[in-house]
């Protein structure tokens, strides 16, 4: 009798919402997207929070970042984001796949798209072979189709990495990066497409990292920067050859904004806009920075203005404002330390025989050294695997001039 009177009731109510033209309708699930990786991607990882802070900039909100691991909130880009991920510290691709640990991550989380920026660790030593490494990632792009026939698979060429106690790390890096797109090439299909984002180009292994292989602020944003106009695609909202991403350069600082809106580099760096759309944008360096041009899509110091008709890319350097410095004239260097220090450039002997000028990371600075303009980054200067920029000048005492400027 119970049964029967909650049928009745449950039946009057589905009549009456007819009568009054109330219909049902399935809501859709937001896209569960997957960062899979090591440290780069757990600890901080703050790719992460910039890319879903681009994400949701430029509309697509209905996302959801998965995984068994959640980062608390630990990156405070000062805006808010997805937590979870699946990041693991000290995991590598090919300890991944041997111990079967992704199977179980998948089920968890049932992810639509998974970006995997995965192989760092298995660079260590130089002894496993780069075969290994591709069967690896084989074997784990397997057990994402195993999970979802449908799987999107977006693959990062890792970051560059060059740390002091890997001398083959840096080499290794290059060669599993140049096997990649081939390898995904054989790999895709047209229900589980994979896709590659080039991590390694532009980035500074000295500048956005902090140990030469964990990414420093600048790094993680230059990493948010690769993924978005793919994972934008991938998406489906927009379409290839629309995405306009700027990376910033040199030792100052500034901010790019774009007209119309959706560049504000600050945190936002990549955008799609309408195909074929103009788009204006505009540098502002930010106090004790200059804004030293462009490069890429654009060149020369006023506003960058581009037409979207394919994706483009334009890099926005920003140096530090120096105030130079006097020093004794000539400068005698005794064995292999100087004796001037001023704001932005060291004077100092490089080995027994040859002096340097150390510009210490400002590219892009022009130094009036001996009445002979010198460039940092520029010939006749080379970049040292210490970061400096060196050029040779006459060794013993020096007729230096009197004032250095930039």
């Amino acid at each position: 009798m119970f049964r029967k009177s909650i049928l009745v009731s449950f039946q009057a109510l589905l009549f009456a919402a007819a009568a009054f033209g109330i219909h049902s309708q399935a809501v859709a699930a937001p896209v569960r997207i997957m960062p899979l990786g090591d440290s780069i991607t757990a600890g901080p990882g703050c790719w992460r929070a910039f890319l879903w802070n681009q994400l949701q900039t430029a509309g697509y909100t209905d996302i959801d970042f998965v995984g068994s691991v959640s980062d608390g909130g630990g990156c405070n880009p000062g805006f808010s984001y997805d937590f979870n991920h699946e990041g693991h510290g000290g995991f590598s691709a090919t300890g991944i796949a041997d111990n079967n640990q992704l199977p179980p991550w998948l089920s968890a989380a049932s992810p639509d798209i998974v970006l995997m920026h995965l192989g760092t660790n298995d660079m260590w030593g130089g002894f496993i072979p780069l075969q290994n490494k591709l069967n690896a990632i084989t074997k784990l792009v397997g057990q994402m189709r195993a999970n979802n026939p449908n799987m999107k698979i977006i693959v990062a060429q890792i970051i560059p990495m060059s740390p002091s106690n890997c001398p083959t790390c840096a080499a290794d890096v290059v060669a599993f990066n140049n096997a990649i797109p081939g390898w995904a090439a054989g790999l895709t299909t047209a229900q589980s497409p994979i896709f590659v984002v080039d991590q390694w180009s532009g980035f500074d292994v000295v500048a956005d990292t902090y140990d030469g292989v964990h990414p420093v602020t600048s790094g993680f944003m230059k990493m948010a920067n690769r993924w978005f106009p793919v994972l934008a695609q991938v998406l489906g909202n927009t379409t290839p050859g629309t995405s306009l991403t700027v990376t910033k350069a040199g030792t100052g600082s500034g901010t790019v904004t774009s007209s119309p809106s959706g560049i504000n580099c600050g945190s936002t760096c990549s955008a799609s806009f309408t195909s074929g759309a103009t788009v204006t944008l505009t540098a502002v360096a930010a106090g004790g920075s200059t804004f030293a041009g462009w490069n890429g899509a654009c060149t020369g110091t006023g506003n960058c203005t581009v037409s979207m008709t394919v994706s483009r890319s334009v890099t926005a350097t920003f140096n530090t404002t120096g105030t130079g410095g006097t020093c004794a004239n000539p400068i005698t260097f005794t064995n292999n330390t100087g004796n001037f220090n001023t704001t932005g450039a060291v004077c100092y002997r490089t080995t027994a025989t040859i002096n340097g000028w150390g510009c210490s990371n400002f590219a892009g600075r022009t130094l009036t050294v001996g009445g002979q303009a010198r460039t940092c980054g520029q010939l006749p200067l080379t970049r040292s695997s210490d970061g400096y920029y060196y050029f040779a000048v006459t060794g013993g005492t020096y007729p230096w001039a009197s004032l250095y400027t930039w």
